[in-house]
């Protein structure tokens, strides 16, 4: 893929979303709006008892931050009706200044989420609702004349958009019908199961993403592509950065540097997400993510 010397690059900050992990969420949070990270991300699973509430934390953390902007990686779209979603997503957004991002997902712990009392989708069905739900959450915000909608799993009459612009959409697309609406309406796209930009995951996904994106007249280049990492920070250089599969597993904070500037320069990486239960490290983790490789990234990449 060809620089886009122009596009935004987003770097990111997963903290957890264990319910004994509180603290050290709350202040890595803080620390990563403080050294000026672009966004952090919180997972979505609310049938597991020991994880918080994806939005509800999304909530309280946007509220002790000031810049950072953050978002739900990805929503369990079936577990949350979409007008309700939308409200939720412009309400966010009002209260924090528009530091919101929707992440979205089709769903994909099936067997989980009917435990919720939620009817199963087969495929097909859970890829036309996330089809939907982007229309149904963008027709919410921005203001203008009531919304009536009847589809095939939302429906409406009359409802006021909130004053508030829709936030950008990321997707979790995994499967060729999902990377194809992905690709004809969403802003951005999180590649599944940590894979990076040597990955056969992404090499045979993004083309499916680029096609249907030009088949309906975007710019592929406009939709971005992020980056889960899952990976140590190592205080010395590593013989072996990447696992037996080719997956980026971490080295020492040059070897960070070097791997992302080419992410980004030769495969058109968009962003990344630095995971801190993936590192052992922790806190020094996260500082040297924020506070070294991240403005070395950003500066190798402005010189080209």
């Amino acid at each position: 893929m060809p620089e886009q010397p122009d596009r935004k690059l987003w770097f990111g900050f997963a903290p957890g979303v264990g319910v004994g992990d509180v603290p050290g969420i709350l202040s890595g949070v803080e620390h990563a709006d403080r050294a000026g990270l672009d966004f952090f991300t919180v997972s979505d699973h609310p049938y597991y008892g020991s994880r918080l509430e994806a939005y509800a934390a999304l909530g309280l953390l946007l509220g002790r931050t000031r810049d950072i902007t953050g978002l739900v990686t990805v929503t369990n779209l079936p577990t949350r009706p979409v007008p309700l979603l939308a409200r939720t997503l412009t309400t966010l957004s009002a209260l924090s200044g528009g530091r919101v991002v929707l992440g979205l997902g089709a769903g994909g712990y099936w067997d989980d989420i009917v435990r919720l009392g939620i009817p199963r989708l087969d495929p097909a069905a859970a890829v036309r609702a996330l089809d939907e739900a982007i229309g149904l959450v963008r027709a919410l915000a921005g203001g203008g004349g009531p919304v009536t909608f009847e589809g095939e799993f939302s429906q409406v009459t009359a409802v006021d958009p909130a004053p508030v612009p829709a936030p950008l959409v990321w997707t979790g697309s995994v499967g060729p019908k999902s990377l194809a609406v992905t690709g004809r309406l969403a802003d951005g796209w999180i590649p599944g199961n940590a894979a990076d930009w040597h990955s056969a995951r992404f090499r045979e996904s993004r083309p499916l993403v680029d096609e249907a994106a030009a088949s309906v007249g975007r710019d592929p280049a406009t939709i971005a592509t992020v980056f889960n990492l899952p990976a140590r920070i190592t205080d010395a250089p590593v013989t072996n950065p990447r696992d037996p599969s080719g997956r980026w597993t971490g080295g020492s904070v040059a070897q960070w540097i070097e791997e992302l500037t080419s992410a980004v320069l030769d495969h058109g990486a968009s962003g990344f997400v630095y995971f801190a239960s993936g590192d052992p490290s922790g806190a020094v983790g996260l500082a040297r993510w924020a506070e070294e490789i991240v403005p070395a990234v950003r500066e190798a990449v402005a010189k080209g």
